[in-house]
């Protein structure tokens, strides 16, 4: 009886220790790039998110086919009473990472700390008048006039602890285009499936499970550690995945697809992304500070701007530097995006006699010189890219100089002014053209135009802009969207390449389909048994 019972005991402890082990499923995933800031208000841009969504949670966010579902939020309406008032009802019983309670108090925080002139999401909240907290797990948004789809400016707006901020004297959010330096650049509390145990930037990032999460059972959470390594080296990034050393590239090199796709135990999955990469020129400055040209500004000249995007073979582009993993466009616009329309996408024959005779008929027969700024760390083959575009300037008479460098100094340079001729790669995560035109095309002011370093500006453009965010009327709206791309589109200040295709690689027993926002949730990955 004695023995039994040993045996029982010793049987029990064998099936604990597997259990233990089971759980116990660590991820190593590797970037070529990193997050530029755990401050989750601070830049809005893809790695960052991509990295926030772990930790924290919007109160909304996109399934993979593109619908809203909810998250911190569990509906969301406009009172019938008031057109003007979205009612969110928010999920009870969640916790941060501190064991603080999520309240419509945070809610409150969380949204008008979006809205600070420091905050680079403060343009998806322009529409807001004030949030009111109802009660504890309801909240008012209170617009300035109708607005029908401010819900979806909220997939990437993270809710933080009201407490936490207070405590540690991060009620604004980081300005990080004069790299400051905060407390919430480097910690978290979040209310997401995984816990911030350590980070150096730029190097790794290491976190824990939430055993806590209010998730479980929602969602598998079967990692329970999970590491984001930076890996700017393409050959070095897939050396890694194929001896083991990571389980999971987000943004697999081009080139190493089909390599990668026939190794025993790995597989890659692909798909179109939801951005469009494209050239930006300044176009409203009397002189360029990065030409040869004194007195006058060439990119002011629309025959200029033809040229160049006559100039470019995208389909070369597409073939040689991007291993047909890319769709060549003429709209920055990806067809994701409401407002989208085939005729926009007609890209013009190449025709380099034709580009020349353009340029003479600026007056610039023997072409000018430019400098082209380039990040090399956040889209796929970014550097190459401008590379190919230098050559194809080239054949035309522009001589391009090209500066490449990492997106911590690219983007902020960019914001500042401090650019006349670069790349950028654009998503909507809204997938209304209204967040392009918001970013890319209004004026630039302190809520709008926050990407636009082509110094557009349309007085005629912007009413209409602001006017996009409360019409009701479907019909309407779209016509409105499709006479204002009746407007930018010719002008060409953004010269379209194409839309990028991701392909993320990793280990077999994983099979995650490619996210049109190139976004993970690692919370939902599933290991074969």
């Amino acid at each position: 009886m004695r023995t039994s019972f040993k045996y029982g005991v010793a049987v029990a402890a064998l099936a604990v220790m597997f259990v233990s082990a089971a759980s116990a499923t660590p991820l190593r995933i590797a970037r070529s790039g990193d997050s530029l800031t755990m401050d989750p208000h601070s830049q809005n841009e893809g790695p960052t998110h991509n990295m926030n969504h772990q930790i924290y949670e919007p109160l909304v966010r996109r399934a993979a086919n593109g619908d809203l579902i909810p998250t911190l939020a569990t509906s969301w309406t406009i009172l019938a009473s008031d057109p003007k008032v979205w009612e969110i009802k928010l999920r009870p019983n969640v916790k941060f990472h501190d064991g603080g309670a999520f309240t419509a108090d945070d809610v409150v925080f969380s949204l008008k700390r979006a809205m600070a002139p420091t905050s680079d999401h403060k343009g998806l909240l322009t529409a807001v008048d004030d949030i009111v907290k109802v009660d504890d797990t309801t909240v008012h948004i209170k617009t300035k006039g109708p607005s029908p789809l401010l819900i979806q400016n909220l997939t990437n707006l993270f809710m933080m602890s009201k407490a936490w901020s207070e405590k540690n004297n991060v009620l604004v959010p980081q300005n990080f285009v004069a790299k400051e330096e905060t407390f919430a650049v480097r910690n978290t509390n979040g209310t997401g499936a995984f816990m911030l145990v350590s980070r150096e930037p730029d190097v790794k990032t290491v976190m824990k499970r939430n055993d806590n999460y209010w998730g479980k059972g929602t969602y598998p959470v079967e990692v329970s550690e999970l590491t984001f390594s930076v890996i700017k080296s393409a050959p070095t990034r897939v050396a890694a995945l194929l001896s083991g050393e990571v389980d999971f590239v987000q943004d697999m090199p081009v080139q190493d697809i089909a390599r990668v796709s026939t190794t025993q135990g790995l597989r890659v999955n692909s798909g179109p992304e939801n951005r469009s990469i494209f050239l930006g020129m300044n176009t409203g400055d009397k002189e360029l500070k990065f030409s040869d040209v004194k007195g006058k500004n060439p990119f002011a000249e629309l025959k200029v701007r033809q040229a160049m995007n006559m100039a470019l073979d995208r389909e070369a582009i597409k073939k040689v530097v991007m291993a047909d993993q890319s769709i060549p466009s003429n709209t920055i616009a990806p067809p994701f995006v409401n407002g989208y329309k085939k005729e926009m996408d007609a890209i013009p024959p190449r025709d380099v006699n034709r580009a020349k005779a353009l340029l003479a008929e600026a007056g610039y027969p023997s072409g000018f010189a430019i400098t082209l700024h380039c990040p090399n760390d956040r889209y796929l083959n970014d550097e190459k890219i401008c590379q190919a575009v230098v050559g194809m300037l080239g054949q035309i008479g522009i001589k391009v100089t090209l500066d490449a460098r990492s997106k911590s100094i690219h983007f902020p340079e960019i914001q500042k002014l401090q650019t006349d001729f670069y790349l950028l790669g654009w998503g909507v995560p809204t997938y209304d053209s209204d967040y392009i035109f918001t970013f890319l095309y209004h004026t630039l002011t302190g809520q709008f135009g926050g990407f636009n370093g082509t110094r557009f500006s349309n007085a005629d453009i912007d009413t209409k802009i602001k006017a996009l965010s409360s019409e009701t009327d479907l019909a309407k709206r779209n016509k409105s969207i499709a006479d204002i791309w009746g407007v930018l589109q010719p002008y060409l200040n953004y010269i379209a390449i194409h839309n990028q295709v991701n392909a993320w690689g990793m280990k077999a027993s994983l099979d995650v389909k490619v996210h049109p926002d190139n976004t993970i949730y690692v919370k939902e990955f599933k290991f074969a048994k």
